[in-house]
């Protein structure tokens, strides 16, 4: 038998790499062709938020870390039965994924790529038109522009955690509103929240009230019954291009 104590141990950072030469090798089988559609849809409760009543292909949004934001995004384009992912992103709850109308079988999942965050993006940007994305640390201008340039040239579109340098937009989410607690009792049921977009070429902020999650776990319109939509700040980038 093979002495085990002599097997050599691999490095966090070996694992990961070989983590992503193993998705290298998945996508390369998936072999999806590029999309020219200029939009990926969303939920008709979402469809008001952007111009053209979609996410723009090729580009990175800037999104509030919400998990039930990221699902009710993703939703549409996983219910037509696209691929999306989800990159270091560990604590993902998959059955409130399912619930926002997120097809699990066609979800791909990287909880923890560590370091190698760019490289696992940019290899599932070949196949995959929609990513979700909590970086591990913070992007470089020039890392940020070759990504850009392989989302613009497979139609991927990106939403990020983080501050994107030159993003297409801004989506947030504020104003949450718990329904269902009594005077200190009963059961938490949906919630109502604001979800505001801010486009680069549309910097005029849209906001929707929306149940988010709402009473099926999915996102619902929600009637406006005041004014809690507070204008999001520019990025200081947009605000000195003008």
């Amino acid at each position: 038998m093979p002495n085990m104590s002599a097997l050599p141990t691999l490095s966090p950072a070996d694992q990961r790499a070989g983590e992503v030469l193993r998705l290298r090798r998945e996508i390369g089988r998936m072999q999806r062709r590029r999309s020219d559609d200029p939009v990926l849809p969303l939920d008709p409760a979402l469809s008001d938020l952007l111009p053209g009543q979609g996410l723009q292909t090729g580009v990175v949004y800037s999104v509030s870390p919400s998990p039930s934001l990221l699902f009710a995004l993703m939703s549409a384009v996983s219910r037509r039965g696209s691929w999306c992912a989800a990159v270091g992103m560990p604590t993902l709850g998959l059955e409130a994924a399912s619930a926002s109308g997120v097809d699990l079988s066609r979800l791909i999942l990287v909880p923890s790529p560590g370091e190698r965050w760019l490289a696992v993006v940019s290899a599932l940007a070949e196949v995959v038109p929609l990513i979700a994305m909590n970086p591990a640390s913070r992007v470089r201008d020039a890392d940020a522009a070759r990504l850009s340039a392989r989302l613009r040239d497979r139609g991927c579109t990106l939403l990020t955690t983080s501050p994107w340098p030159q993003g297409e937009g801004l989506i947030t989410l504020h104003d949450p509103q718990w329904e269902g607690i009594g005077e200190g009792w009963g059961l938490l049921s949906d919630r109502t929240v604001t979800v505001t977009a801010q486009t680069r070429h549309t910097p005029r902020p849209q906001s929707l009230r929306l149940r988010l999650p709402g009473s099926l776990g999915g996102v619902e319109s929600a009637p406006v019954t005041y004014d809690s939509r507070p204008e999001p700040q520019l990025p200081a980038a947009w605000r000195a291009a003008g």
